[in-house]
């Protein structure tokens, strides 16, 4: 399409030019509103003045032009100041042929440029939630989009595997674990963990409120509670690696990585290079240092280092404590220059929610001032929370919604309408199972990136697996019904080569399908340019709803006219292709049968 739109601008700026003596330097075209005849829309209201013409008589001189002067064009109407244009049939037959003759339909051209993506970055200390379902479906497709864009993508995840929410899990099974392991009481590693991180907190509140009934300060209580004092303890013990205290560190993060990866094949998310906190957080030290020589830092008096960002309209920022220890923007340092030295990808995504807006604001500025290489590259893919009608999530209480519970819950949810609908007739067990795994994933996951990243948003589970509507089972059903009819064709002996003749009318719901294929790729490079899922979910949604439409209102197989079966039978191919890529840059599987 994008051929198409770029000849009818450089006639749009030729008529211009000849009609009324205009250089317009930029041609906008918009795609025409369904009430009104037409593919494309010029706006000429910008033209009046320089015209000195009314809006309606500039329109119907370019639009007389363009039917003159530009073969695509076959019609003209024109609505006030909007000159809608109809193309003509032989264009469309065009698209299609070209479509069919495309050696690489679903991917740009390989841009040579690397880009790194880190995402998921779970703490050691329990188990993936709701929010990291957000978090892991969004970084996954990122990288979809970008690889199809022509990026070479990396993906990267950083564990956050130490520090004194750790240690509290750790102290908790200590006290009260009896020596259980996830094979002796049968659950997830993860889950195992997270378990005495709740158990941590309940005994944490009791200490608090006995202090508090000894007449102590609450706030002050909060930082006496004997428990808490003793996981201070066992972080400064792990800090000095102390033998007894690294061992059950080593032992428990074994458990949850374990567990991470089990959720991580359910959630069909993969990385190439997993990063742990305890390895990379000294690493930026030495940035630090070298900030110090370049005066990009300063060292207070009491031994602490700082950057002053408010010339950048921030604040005074700590990057090293005074007694020599790191803070967080420092291990982000260290890790951003290991990532750097690692793959030599000068940009750098990083999916993290909003809540860490300002840290990746200070993050940015600092490698900046430093003049690292990939210091202009950086993009913080922020995004919003997500609530359920329940209320918003929380951990230590445990009362988080679990990752795993849920995708357990949707898949259960799938087989049920599944079975109801009467859509696995003649499915062995195991080929029900997969399809019910691939609807509650495709449901969780079209959810949840439908949704611009930066938005707040409530997830309905009964909602997401609707076999109507804006959802994914629905596109997978549609997928499934073009497998279907193809089989058909296939089984009927049908050669669906298209005629070499351009002179066929096609209907209009055939030329509103042929633009929808034909935007495909521009659809690819807007939300790799926005990092942006939510913008291939709805052209998803909308090839798979105008399909349905097509499908509806014209006969294929059973089309008398043989041009018009194969012209159809090769729009149902071209569109069920169409969706099993797209689906796929969303991370979802397109079933072949339903």
């Amino acid at each position: 399409m994008l051929i198409i739109q770029q000849s009818i601008q450089k006639s749009l700026q030729a008529g211009l030019k000849s009609l009324f003596t205009i250089d317009a330097q930029e041609i906008v075209l918009q795609e025409t509103k369904k009430e009104f005849e037409g593919t494309f829309t010029f706006v000429v209201f910008p033209y009046t003045k320089q015209a000195g013409a009314a809006p309606a008589q500039i329109a119907e001189k370019l639009g007389a032009y363009l039917v003159a002067n530009n073969p695509h064009i076959k019609a003209y109407q024109v609505v006030q100041g909007f000159l809608n244009l109809s193309l003509n049939d032989a264009v469309w037959i065009q698209i299609l042929d070209n479509l069919n003759q495309d050696d690489c339909p679903f991917e740009l051209a390989n841009k040579n440029e690397k880009v790194l993506i880190e995402y998921s970055s779970p703490n050691t200390n329990k188990p993936l939630h709701l929010g990291h379902l957000r978090n892991n479906f969004l970084g996954f497709s990122v990288a979809q989009i970008l690889a199809a864009a022509g990026y070479e993508v990396i993906k990267t995840n950083l564990v956050n595997d130490r520090g004194i929410h750790i240690c509290k899990s750790m102290l908790a099974y200590q006290l009260f674990g009896n020596g259980e392991t996830p094979e002796s009481i049968g659950i997830k590693g993860d889950h195992l963990v997270g378990k005495y991180y709740v158990a941590f907190d309940k005994a944490y509140k009791v200490e608090i409120e006995d202090l508090v009934n000894q007449g102590i300060d609450a706030e002050e209580a909060k930082k006496q509670a004997p428990i808490l004092l003793k996981a201070q303890d066992m972080l400064l013990a792990w800090e000095q690696n102390d033998p007894k205290v690294i061992a059950l560190w080593e032992t428990m993060n074994t458990w949850v990585f374990d567990g991470f990866a089990k959720s991580y094949a359910q959630m069909g998310v993969s990385f190439d290079k997993m990063y742990r906190e305890s390895n990379t957080y000294l690493l930026g030290k030495k940035l630090v240092d070298e900030g110090l020589a370049q005066g990009v830092f300063y060292r207070k008096d009491d031994g602490s280092v700082w950057i002053d960002l408010t010339a950048e309209g921030l604040d005074e920022k700590l990057v090293l404590r005074r007694d020599g220890t790191s803070v967080y923007i420092t291990q982000d340092m260290g890790t951003a220059q290991l990532k750097y030295e690692d793959f030599g990808a000068k940009r750098s995504v990083y999916v993290v929610g909003n809540e860490q807006d300002y840290h990746f604001e200070v993050l940015f500025h600092i490698v900046k001032k430093l003049n690292k290489p990939f210091s202009e590259g950086n993009y913080h893919l922020s995004y919003g929370m997500v609530d359920l009608p329940s209320g918003k999530m929380k951990s230590r209480e445990g009362t988080v919604v679990d990752a795993d519970d849920l995708m357990a819950e949707m898949v259960q949810t799938a087989q049920s309408r599944t079975m109801e609908l009467g859509k696995i007739d003649g499915f062995s067990a195991d080929e029900s199972n997969a399809l019910f795994n691939q609807l509650g994933l495709g449901a969780l996951k079209y959810f949840l990136l439908k949704v611009d990243p930066k938005k707040r948003m409530l997830f309905n589970p009964e909602e997401s697996i609707d076999f109507q509507g804006n959802t994914g089972p629905f596109i997978q059903y549609t997928h499934a019904r073009i497998c279907s009819m193809t089989r058909k064709a296939n089984s009927m002996g049908i050669n669906m080569k298209i005629s070499s003749d351009k002179t066929h009318t096609l209907m209009e719901s055939e030329q509103e399908l042929i633009y929808l294929l034909g935007n495909y790729k521009s659809k690819i490079q807007e939300a790799a340019e926005q990092f942006a899922p939510s913008v291939i979910a709805q052209y998803t949604y909308d090839l798979a709803k105008q399909f349905n439409k097509f499908y509806n209102e014209l006969s294929i197989l059973n089309e008398e006219n043989e041009d018009n079966r194969n012209i159809r039978l090769n729009l149902a191919l071209l569109t069920g292709e169409t969706i099993q890529a797209s689906l796929s840059l969303l991370g979802i599987v397109a079933p072949q049968r339903m």
